[in-house]
């Protein structure tokens, strides 16, 4: 099998791992070395299933010897099989770096013999790259559980990114769908390079020349829909390794069937990219807003409302607290209006400190009025014309595609323009809510 046909195979067994964010870190290019990795991020492709993909995404090997029910490259599935040798993967990616089509690599595996194995394969693979090609752009590598510490440790030094798949949010489906791993397998990794991470930065500030160790952090990614775990569970579980293991990312991943088995959905099931969305956007307010997962969700409500973000569903449960005042509102209240993100809020902040604060200037600040103008006032007063009922303020924060899912009698005349306006497209590049 020629290298094009390996690619073509690890690629696709590659895309369901949704863990392909902006590098998180700067390398600058130096003297006698290729590639630089830039904070800012790099994401200028796209995978079949239309996700956005910044680097090379690619897997060492498919040949695996689990049986993890939901994976399409589990021991039992009969699907083509192929592993790169580690100086192929090498080659490839730089002269696809050479040619512009990637800065950077993503790389993971399919579990080869055992872990340690294939930890070490993917450990050559990057050494080529680093040492012998003085390749300098970003790189993110899989952790492989199970593997040996040192030789995680050693994928660390080479890496910007390391990341840990949870896969799933508790021990009962691991058991269930992934009989081969264990909760504590996985946490064990995260625990490792935390304590590497805060390890190197300390001998950073004492020593020069520390080799970096995952400059970029580590990140972890979770299937939605594959189990029957809630979103309450599932948030609270990314709050606490956020908390424990200092993760900068927990990405969602709704599942995709692609494999038939009795204990998954159907293969005929769409995936729940709604619900996905939803826990991206819970997710970024507890990372940026100041939220606590116990505030989005309960033991009586542990999933969201498909049809209304997670900040403006909590808003309507907490009509007490609102409406704000623009012009005295600390920092955080403001952070908790809807249609109010975090550069609006500080932007606020700041201009109130010249002077009063109306609608017309908070527009041009950039909040969303449509939003935002039932949960504030402006020198003491409500936006003009608007009605604060239940029925008026839940209408507008719906969106006109939740309005057509949601079951009518007679004909829903539309709210709004059909048209994408240019609020809706700043909210969704920057996850302002």
């Amino acid at each position: 099998m020629d290298v094009f046909d390996k690619l073509q195979i690890l690629a696709e067994s590659a895309k369901y791992d949704v863990a392909c964010t902006s590098s998180g870190a700067d390398r600058s290019s130096e003297s006698g070395r290729i590639g630089n990795a830039v904070a800012c991020g790099i994401c200028h492709s796209f995978s079949a299933d239309g996700r956005c993909i910044s680097l090379l995404k690619v897997l060492q090997s498919n040949a695996c010897v689990y049986n993890c029910q939901y994976c399409v490259n589990r021991v039992t599935n009969d699907t083509p099989r192929a592993t790169f040798t580690s100086r192929e993967l090498a080659d490839l990616t730089m002269n696809f770096y050479k040619r512009n089509y990637i800065e950077g690599l993503f790389l993971s595996s399919a579990v080869i013999k055992n872990p340690d194995y294939t930890c070490e394969k993917m450990i050559e693979t990057l050494r080529i790259l680093r040492e012998e090609y003085q390749f300098s752009g970003y790189i993110h590598a899989k952790a492989i559980p199970g593997a040996d510490d040192l030789l995680l440790t050693r994928l660390g030094q080479l890496a910007d990114r390391m990341s840990v798949n949870i896969e799933l949010p508790s021990q009962k489906s691991l058991a269930l769908l992934a009989p081969d791993k264990s909760k504590s397998a996985i946490l064990r990794p995260m625990g490792l390079i935390r304590e590497k991470i805060t390890e190197n930065t300390s001998d950073m500030v004492r020593y020069r020349h520390t080799p970096k160790f995952a400059p970029a952090g580590q990140s972890t990614q979770m299937i939605v829909g594959a189990t029957d775990d809630t979103d309450y569970k599932i948030l609270n579980l990314s709050e606490a390794l956020y908390k424990k293991y200092g993760l900068k990312r927990v990405f969602y991943s709704a599942y995709i069937p692609v494999v038939s088995s009795p204990l998954l959905p159907a293969l005929q099931t769409k995936p729940p990219l709604l619900r996905e969305h939803r826990l991206y956007q819970a997710d970024w307010l507890l990372r940026f807003y100041g939220f606590q997962a116990s505030e989005l969700l309960d033991e009586q409500h542990q999933n969201f409302n498909p049809y209304v973000d997670p900040k403006c569903n909590w808003a309507l449960n907490h009509m007490e607290l609102f409406p704000v005042e623009v012009n005295k509102a600390p920092l955080d209240m403001l952070l908790r209006v809807p249609g109010i993100g975090v550069t609006g809020a500080k932007r606020i902040v700041a201009a109130r400190r010249v002077s009063a604060l109306d609608f017309a200037r908070l527009k041009k600040i950039g909040v969303v009025l449509k939003r935002a103008q039932y949960f504030i006032t402006c020198r003491g007063k409500m936006a003009e014309g608007v009605r604060v009922t239940p029925d008026a303020v839940i209408r507008s924060l719906i969106s006109d595609r939740c309005l057509e899912m949601m079951p009518q009698q007679g004909e829903q005349l539309s709210l709004y323009q059909s048209d994408i306006t240019r609020e809706d497209v700043t909210q969704c590049l920057t996850g302002q809510l």
